[in-house]
Parts: C-alpha cells; structure tokens; sequence
C-alpha cells in the first residue's frame, strides 16, 4: 500500500492510496486498486495497519 499526497493545499489535503497483491513468482506487486482519500481517512487507514503489524518499507513498485 503507498500512501502519495495529490493535493496539499491549506484547508484541502488529499492523498491517493494505491494497492497491490503480490503475486507467486512475481518480484513487482501487482497493481489492484487506487483511490483519493482525505487527510484524516489516510491517518486512520495506516493507524489501523501500524496495530495490524504493519510497517514502513521502500517503495515497491
């Protein structure tokens, strides 16, 4: 999953939230969904994957 900002303005922040599935045999993760989300809906999207174990990593695709 790759959180990227797409608009930063002052009182509108935007990210896009972009999602693959690794597949076997594969060494690039296969790209599934992409979507915009605000600020907030991002934050709480990776709070709930950092208590799911989750961590960051360098880009993978």
């Amino acid at each position: 999953m790759c959180f990227r900002p797409t608009r930063w303005e002052r009182t509108y922040q935007r990210l896009e939230i972009t999602s693959g599935e690794l597949l076997p045999g594969e060494q690039v993760p296969l790209l599934k969904n992409r979507r915009e989300i605000s600020r907030q809906e991002a934050l709480k999207l990776w709070e709930e994957k950092r208590k799911a174990g989750w961590a960051p990593c360098s880009p993978q695709w």
